[in-house]
């Protein structure tokens, strides 16, 4: 599975010893779907090497590439949103997203001044109301 949004939170390092050795995690909190009233947030994690791999800060805007499992520990159910990748967002220049033409399609010239009609106009062009 994959999110956008933006970490908003980076929770302290967690360690210890398992029975394969040290191990090492680290959770952050990510909000998306900032465009709504309600944002959405999910806490997700890294481990081992993967937390100075991909370095993640408080405010960067990310795509995680995750999945999602659960396990059992005395009786209770724990999700885990574990990630594998992590890339960082490139900031747009405006806000609207590049969005190619659909193949075949004839992308219309801009608008220009030459275009707007001039102020005395036609009166065959006018409209009667």
């Amino acid at each position: 599975m994959e999110l956008n949004g933006r970490i908003i939170a980076v929770l302290p390092a967690q360690t210890g010893q398992g029975r394969n050795g040290e191990w090492k995690k680290q959770d952050y909190v990510l909000e998306y779907n900032t465009d709504s009233q309600y944002p959405k947030r999910v806490c997700f994690n890294l481990w081992g090497d993967k937390i100075d791999q991909f370095n993640i800060r408080e405010g960067q805007n990310l795509t995680i590439s995750f999945d999602i499992d659960c396990r059992e520990f005395q009786g209770r159910w724990y999700n885990d949103i574990r990630a594998w990748k992590v890339v960082e967002q490139q900031a747009q220049a405006s806000g609207m997203p590049d969005i190619p033409p659909f193949a075949g399609q004839q992308v219309p010239p801009p608008f220009t001044a030459q275009d707007v009609p001039s102020e005395g106009g036609n009166a065959a062009d006018d409209l009667p109301f």
